[in-house]
């Protein structure tokens, strides 16, 4: 297990654009594999009704798939490894571990946000977000 990376304001802000970056394609690879998923059991389900004599017709498109499946755990892995804490991909949710006032929290951040402005207790969750004195 590695170390714990904390972050100061300035440096979690500095990485934002990056953060952005990888989160898109991470919400770009999900979109793809939830359509090319709807297509597969779309056609599983009109297979099912009418069976051709091919061996297996859902080969390439569950390869597709699976291969999805491979770069989107890639992607999440060298994110995590950053030390920023994935917590929504859908809505481009991240926390940063860091120490204000000797006390460890997580600076919160949400995509769309121009900077962080917010943090909360490893407990509380985005629902305890409080603000960041100036």
């Amino acid at each position: 297990m590695s170390e714990k990376k904390w972050f100061s304001l300035e440096e979690a802000n500095g990485l934002l654009p990056f953060v952005n970056q990888e989160l898109k394609k991470m919400q770009a690879l999900k979109s793809e594999f939830e359509d090319k998923y709807m297509e597969l059991r779309h056609k599983k389900n009109e297979y099912a009704e009418k069976p051709s004599g091919e061996k297996d017709p859902f080969f390439v498109m569950e390869a597709a798939l699976e291969f999805l499946q491979i770069e989107a755990r890639g992607l999440i892995q060298s994110f995590q490894k950053t030390g920023i804490e994935l917590k929504d991909i859908d809505s481009g949710l991240v926390d940063f571990p860091a120490v204000m006032n000797g006390q460890e929290v997580l600076l919160c951040w949400k995509q769309g946000e121009d900077q962080i402005r917010y943090y909360h207790g490893e407990q509380d969750g985005f629902a305890g977000r409080r603000p960041i004195a100036d």
